[in-house]
């Protein structure tokens, strides 16, 4: 399978791994499952891995660095940084605002490298931008790391197309990170087009709409009681009764092509640009495989077009995040 390009610095399988959901925000999982899951997605070729030290928080960098020690010259490791970390309270409540002050950045970056047990930070992404300071600040203690050998390449999460052109006048940014699906398109209205002008590779975190386009969640019992996405606006039950009719219609569309529901919507975000690399996440072997799969599945333009429409976001019920979260992106 040809690689992909991260900016001019990485080159990646076209499928990465989405690590948050093995310690974070979807309830986790027994550490040796992890570990197996991990080192599978290197057996079959996956190279990019994704992770940050709000996941846990700090869980899953720790996650990462013992599980891919054996294999350190084979992966790309992307991590984040920019919330505020409170000391008390348990996962996502120990979130408590955003922070990309220089000094603040910095100290992450050392606390991550310790973690992940490595020398050096193949992706280090702003994870939200922070409009209390300059992106021309952030970004310029982010290319001090650079320098001084600690962090490879640079990127940012869920900024603006602005913003990117602004980061990417101080430092070249190689990647891109925001949520990108069938039913969450955002970036193509300005982002994907400076992402394309400016040679920087696009990542896509929750390509499968956090499971929904996968068709295999008919309804929030699914789900554990500490799951996050019991919270948000698309899995209330009226909301995904509303939006029921829509993932039936992309199974129906899978079925005539032979594929899974989840390998044609990875395979229709793939099919968007070479310049794509979606990261979904999975914690099982079996689902690993499907979706590393899906780079190998050819969509005609007349595919394309067909599912695009089925799956229009302008048929989709609910927002995909919370007001307070969506207050959070396209900085």
């Amino acid at each position: 399978m040809q690689n992909r390009k991260l900016g001019t610095e990485l080159s990646v399988y076209p499928v990465g791994l989405g690590c948050m959901g093995m310690t974070f925000a979807y309830g986790g999982q027994e550490e040796s499952e992890a570990i197996a899951t991990l080192r599978r997605a290197v057996d079959i070729g996956v190279t990019l891995f994704d992770t940050a030290e709000v996941y846990g928080p700090f869980d899953n960098e720790i996650l990462l660095g013992k599980a891919l020690k054996p294999v350190r010259d084979k992966v790309v490791i992307a991590t984040k940084f920019g919330f505020k970390i409170s000391p008390e309270g348990e996962g996502m409540a120990r979130m408590t605002g955003i922070d990309s002050r220089p000094e603040h950045l910095k100290a992450v970056a050392e606390a991550s490298l310790k973690r992940l047990g490595i020398d050096v930070i193949d992706l280090f992404y702003q994870h939200r931008v922070d409009p209390a300071v300059p992106i021309e600040d952030t970004v310029g203690a982010m290319a001090e790391l650079v320098r001084e050998g600690k962090v490879r390449a640079l990127g940012l999460s869920e900024a603006s197309a602005s913003t990117i052109r602004r980061a990417h006048a101080v430092h070249p940014i190689a990647a891109v990170q925001s949520e990108y699906s069938l039913w969450s398109r955002d970036p193509e209205a300005e982002v994907l087009g400076a992402c394309r002008e400016l040679g920087i590779g696009f990542v896509p975190y929750s390509p499968l709409g956090r499971g929904l386009l996968t068709g295999t969640l008919p309804n929030t019992d699914a789900l554990g009681d500490n799951d996050w996405r019991r919270s948000q606006p698309r899995f209330q039950a009226d909301v995904m009764a509303a939006n029921a009719a829509l993932v039936e219609e992309l199974t129906r569309l899978a079925r005539q092509k032979g594929v899974t529901t989840a390998q044609l919507a990875l395979a229709w975000v793939l099919h968007q640009g070479d310049f794509i690399v979606p990261i979904p996440g999975a914690r099982k072997i079996g689902h690993l495989e499907q979706n590393t799969a899906a780079a190998a599945i050819t969509l005609s333009p007349a595919e394309l077009a067909g599912i695009g429409e089925a799956m229009s976001p302008a048929r989709v019920a609910g927002k995909r995040y919370s007001d307070e979260a969506l207050a959070l992106v396209n900085g």
